[in-house]
């Protein structure tokens, strides 16, 4: 009795790679979601999110921009905060709050045209001190224009 192979000697294992390709799909599902989680994180909450957060903190707005007006009479200027007017004195404390449950600290400073840089300037420095990493200049862009036009 004999055998007959049809490539003359004995075949080579094969490897099963079935397993493998299960493996790796399971990892990529993986990976996606732990990528979808962090890009969620990162953007927080859209606005219809809120309940995420809990009922002790508001919904954090997607740009912080903070506005000096100047105030002749005044030592500091006038500083308001997305809208919200807000005491100098109090600035430092208010913008701690509103970073301390941001991923991203960036904001940005809009400034009357006619006041002081220096009055800017310390408004940067107190955001630094209550942990903003990074901070944009605004312009008016009406004012832009009509300086452009004249």
């Amino acid at each position: 009795m004999s055998f007959s192979t049809a490539g003359g000697g004995p075949s080579a294992p094969q490897m099963n790679v079935t397993p493998l390709i299960d493996v790796l799909l399971v990892l990529l599902i993986i990976f996606m979601l732990v990528v979808i989680q962090r890009s969620k994180r990162l953007r927080g909450p859209d606005s219809a999110g809120t309940e995420s957060q809990g009922p002790f903190h508001p919904a954090a707005e997607t740009t912080i921009i903070i506005q000096v007006r100047d105030r002749k009479s005044a030592d500091h200027p006038d500083v308001k905060i997305n809208n919200e007017t807000v005491a100098w004195n109090d600035l430092r404390q208010r913008l701690v709050d509103i970073f301390a449950i941001r991923v991203e600290r960036i904001a940005f400073v809009k400034a009357d045209d006619d006041i002081d840089f220096e009055r800017v300037a310390d408004v940067i420095d107190t955001a630094h001190n209550a942990g903003v990493d990074r901070l944009g200049l605004l312009h008016d862009e009406a004012a832009a224009v009509h300086h452009r036009d004249h």
